[in-house]
């Protein structure tokens, strides 16, 4: 059960059939079947998969209202027609290699090393012009503060 990668045009195209008689995923009213299954497509489907397209138009306005729809959400392979292979299980394993949100540690220790580097330059610099007082600094900078 469920409608394949809907990533894909083959995905689309059998959402798209499975909607040529249907109005919702499950029953006679928008649901959270309906909501599992749009917030799988990234875009709106092309004029080709009208049926696929009205739908989505359909559910997409009722975006303020998605919490509050009946129904419980289940996974997106439990929706769908029979006889359908169903690969998002597969899909979202791989979803946390996809992109590493805090950067690899490569670039954090190449950034520490930019940071610590600029910051012993400044303070050499500092150092040079006003020694190790703070107040020469108080006494160079006439702002005030």
């Amino acid at each position: 059960m469920g409608f394949g990668d809907l990533k894909t045009p083959g995905g689309l195209k059998v959402l798209n059939d499975f909607l040529a008689d249907k109005s919702y995923i499950e029953g006679w009213v928008p649901s959270q079947a309906d909501v599992a299954v749009f917030d799988a497509i990234p875009s709106a489907p092309s004029t080709v998969q009208c049926h696929a397209l009205r739908w989505y138009n359909h559910i997409k306005s009722f975006q303020n209202q998605k919490g509050s729809l009946p129904g419980v959400k289940k996974p997106l392979g439990q929706y769908g027609p029979s006889g359908v292979e169903d690969n998002t299980a597969a899909d979202s394993k791989d979803d946390d290699d996809d992109m590493d949100l805090f950067g690899s540690d490569d670039e954090v220790t190449a950034s520490c090393l930019e940071f610590n580097s600029t910051l012993l330059i400044l303070t050499s610099q500092w150092t040079a012009c006003f020694g190790d007082s703070v107040s020469a600094c108080r006494v160079h900078y006439s702002g005030g503060w």
